[in-house]
């Protein structure tokens, strides 16, 4: 029975756009409600690379999500950072649903600091779609890039697009289009505790999302998150604990009819 649930509701996702969309990965970033374009962080790869500079040592992290607690509706990535002296590359990689009904990304970033206050970044990506009547993965080519500018040391504000040519993935009857999507907004350090983040996000097959989230220090190395985003509203919480060079991360979106998506990422870096 789960088996046929997780089937409608995987078509259910896929038939609210024309194609498959850019994910948005990390738990610390879900339990945010992805109000994450202004977060410098080793998923720049899945939502600005421009915040990619501010990584200063080889990094990487893997990320794991179950939509509703259902296996068939998993999401797994990857991604790893290098900084060097000419800029800063990423790579990251993407799979929603497993079997005959999946979805992949993989995108290879570049970013570099234009100023003392402002660095871009720019990625290409190969996304996939596979399904039953596919003999195999049907597939393109696009891009995506970004901008983050510092106010000042307490304040950043970011810009992104994803796929603005509005490339598409060709069927057996034509040419479906990915949607373009640009993301604005900022995040803000309160206090030594508390830092927040806002962001509006504009896909050109949907409303408009406003987005928010908040991010407390509880303890040295423990932190809580809260987040929130409409309409529809949804709603999201998490913590994550760093010890030495490894950080972990829980978050947990919630769906008034669905239920509950879990996820867990894990992140190292060497230095």
């Amino acid at each position: 029975m789960k088996k046929y649930v997780a089937l409608f509701l995987f078509i259910l996702f896929c038939s609210k756009t024309p194609a498959i969309e850019n994910p948005y990965v990390g738990a610390r970033a879900l339990a945010l409600s992805d109000a994450f374009i202004a977060f410098p962080d080793v998923w720049g790869t899945f939502h600005n690379q421009a915040g990619l500079v501010n990584i200063k040592s080889i990094s990487g992290a893997v990320y794991y999500s179950s939509q509703f607690g259902l296996k068939e509706l998993a999401q797994m990535a990857g991604t790893v950072i290098i900084p060097t002296k000419t800029g800063t590359f990423g790579l990251g990689y993407s799979q929603f649903g497993t079997g005959q009904f999946k979805e992949t990304k993989l995108g290879l970033a570049f970013s570099k600091q234009l100023g003392k206050r402002i660095s871009a970044g720019i990625q290409i990506d190969y996304l996939a779609s596979i399904l039953p009547e596919n003999s195999r993965a049907k597939g393109c080519v696009t891009f995506e890039g970004g901008l983050l500018y510092r106010i000042s040391e307490k304040f950043d504000l970011g810009v992104h697009v994803f796929n603005p040519l509005r490339q598409g993935i060709k069927s057996f009857t034509e040419e479906i289009k990915l949607p373009t999507t640009i993301r604005a907004g900022g995040s803000i350090y309160i206090s030594e505790y508390l830092l927040l983040g806002f962001e509006i996000e504009k896909n050109s097959e949907e409303k408009t999302i406003i987005k928010s989230g908040a991010e407390f220090l509880f303890l040295e190395n423990l932190t809580i998150r809260f987040g929130v985003s409409g309409e529809p509203f949804a709603y999201t919480t998490g913590i994550g604990y760093k010890m030495g060079k490894i950080t972990t991360d829980i978050g947990f979106y919630y769906h008034g009819n669905l239920g509950i998506t879990p996820s867990v990422s894990l992140q190292f870096n060497l230095k």
